[in-house]
């Protein structure tokens, strides 16, 4: 990934609905409160979800991950508690592009880093810099976690300064990783988007004497596989209260073109 350089100046006044958080001068923004923190890349078409073309389009596709963020969003809302929701985007310049896509209560704070690891890393380094007690770093791909899962991950939390949370996925990674310290070993020599990065982490934890408490596990759409899974769960179910938006955009698609294209 390409470095990026972050004008702060310009960002803050670039989008009024959303705060934007400079990590060297933003200080106890949130003292007490744990940020509840998607990891997320602007939802331009062509640069999300491209597994997923086919069997979406690219502007398909680009729907999808906004309709994944405001699930995912709307579950931190509903969480509630002691827990603050937050935006760690890229590219620098995009901030405007979650307007109506995240809640405007929600902050946004840039990612910073080459590799998937250095910006968890970073991620975590500035959330808690700028205030926050503990932090939550949560994917992008698995809309159908809960708020009572986030909930959890809060309250698991605030027991202990030598812990950490884990929420496994199916396919061996995790959709939640939260820590009230920056343990950077976390993030290190991890085989990133295999089957092995869930077994990994705890690996890296064990090496630190880490405490570590497990969520339930969930499941990310990445795959046509995964996809055709999500289809049969949300529109098979008689509950709207789960992922609500990416379900009804998957049952606009299923209306229109039937549900061989999407849900088989």
């Amino acid at each position: 990934m390409e470095r990026e350089s972050f004008d702060y100046g310009r960002s803050i006044g670039a989008v009024a609905m959303h705060h934007i958080l400079d990590s060297r001068r933003d200080r106890s923004f949130a003292s007490k409160l744990c940020a509840l923190a998607i990891m997320t890349k602007a939802p331009r078409a062509g640069t999300v979800k491209t597994r997923l073309q086919p069997p979406l389009t690219a502007e398909e596709a680009a729907k999808l991950n906004v309709c994944f963020l405001r699930d995912i969003a709307a579950a931190i809302v509903t969480s509630g508690g002691d827990s603050k929701g937050v935006g760690v985007f890229t590219p620098v310049g995009s901030e405007s592009e979650y307007v109506n896509v995240l809640p405007s209560d929600f902050i946004l704070i840039p990612q910073r880093g080459d590799s998937f690891g250095e910006r968890l890393t970073n991620a975590a380094t500035d959330l808690l810099h700028v205030g926050f007690e503990t932090c939550c770093l949560i994917n992008s791909d698995s809309p159908t976690v809960t708020a009572d899962v986030f909930r959890e991950a809060v309250a698991k939390l605030q027991r202990a300064d030598n812990r950490i949370v884990l929420g496994p996925s199916d396919d061996g990674g995790y959709y939640l990783i939260g820590m009230r310290k920056v343990y950077r070993r976390l993030f290190e020599d991890i085989d990133w988007s295999t089957e092995r990065v869930f077994s990994q982490t705890l690996d890296r934890a064990r090496e630190l004497a880490i405490s570590v408490d497990v969520l339930p596990k969930f499941y990310d759409i990445d795959d046509a596989t995964a996809l055709q899974r999500l289809c049969g769960e949300l529109l098979d179910e008689k509950t709207d209260d789960v992922a609500p938006a990416t379900k009804e955009f998957l049952a606009e698609l299923v209306a229109r073109d039937g549900p061989e294209r999407f849900c088989q």
